[in-house]
């Protein structure tokens, strides 16, 4: 028998996540049945989404999330021993899985390609959900065209700092909003994004007037609230929004976002939502090309890494603290 570590909702969260929320417990997993495999778990994710998500988890159920975890007992041949695997298995050391779809909507579980010499943990970022989301999310909505000018909130995250870099190697001028000028410094220095401006700056609205003389043709929401407002208030007559996330609002149920409709309409723009997962027939395109792009020096990522299963609470509070320059994961 095989016994796991997993977190269980004590309490739904109220604003940030508390430790008394979620509860630490093990359990003993039955044999693994015909067609199920047992992984254990090597990185953990943490990213903003599971606190949007994070109320459709009942009472006493494992906490929501995705995981590299490898293959140790299997009676599935479509998920062989020793192969990595990326599944939404939740936060727990080991899971017993028949790959799926599952019950929440999630595609089935896939098995890692070959990394090339890469780290297992990128398949949580950039050759993983957060990188197929810049990918797909940016490319296939905003549509960008060479010499446009591309504004990214939350771009010093695992998904902004993709869009950003893939707008670039795209052509296009690039801005990027983030929350200190340590990852402003990253933004423009490392991964060559034309402008950063620190969304805290009091003087915010007359920074983003004068990086976009022209206006901004492309905007790629992470936050929602009124820093989008204010983009939108500089969007070019038909311009392209992808809306990826509302990070500003998911602690706060009372939070005012901006007015919107004045400018959606009279700029004729585009706002298009979306779930990555729309795009899981094409998921092996957008993590081939990202390598592609990494093996060619065109893209950039970094990782912040907590180390401990018992420190993945944490690691989920910092990163909705915007503590995370680049992907957050959890090393086990």
């Amino acid at each position: 028998m095989v016994k796991a570590k997993k977190y269980i909702v004590q309490k739904q969260f109220d604003g940030l996540p508390k430790s008394t929320d979620l509860k630490i417990v093990e359990e003993e997993l039955p044999p693994v049945k015909d067609g199920e495999f047992l992984a254990e778990a090597v990185y953990l994710s943490v990213d903003p989404y599971m606190r949007a998500l994070s109320d459709t988890v009942p009472i006493g159920e494992t906490f929501l999330g995705t995981q590299v975890a490898k293959i140790t007992q299997s009676k599935n041949p479509d998920y062989p021993v020793g192969k990595y695997v990326v599944g939404p298995f939740g936060w727990r050391t080991h899971a017993i899985s028949t790959g799926g779809p599952f019950a929440s909507g999630l595609p089935k579980v896939w098995i890692v390609p070959d990394p090339e010499g890469l780290p297992l943990s990128l398949f949580l970022g950039i050759l993983g959900m957060p990188g197929n989301t810049a990918y797909f999310g940016f490319l296939d909505i905003c549509k960008p065209k060479p010499g446009e000018t591309v504004v990214v909130s939350g771009a010093a995250g695992a998904v902004g700092s993709i869009v950003g870099q893939i707008a670039k190697i795209k052509g296009c001028k690039v801005i990027g909003i983030a929350g200190s000028d340590a990852k402003g410094k990253w933004l423009v220095n490392d991964l060559k994004f034309d402008h950063f401006i620190n969304y805290k700056d009091p003087k915010f609205t007359e920074k983003l007037e004068e990086l976009t003389p022209k206006g901004v043709d492309c905007y790629f929401d992470n936050v929602g609230g009124q820093i989008s407002s204010e983009v939108l208030h500089r969007m070019n007559k038909q311009g392209r929004i992808s809306v990826c996330g509302s990070i500003s609002s998911y602690n706060d149920r009372d939070v005012k976002a901006g007015v919107v409709q004045y400018d959606m309409v009279f700029k004729q723009l585009k706002m298009e939502g979306f779930v990555v997962y729309e795009w899981f027939d094409r998921w092996f395109e957008g993590i081939e090309q990202n390598k592609k792009w990494i093996k060619e020096g065109k893209l950039k990522y970094s990782e912040t890494v907590t180390k401990g299963f018992d420190n993945t609470l944490k690691a989920f509070v910092d990163m909705l603290q915007g503590g995370n320059t680049g992907k957050a994961i959890v090393q086990l």
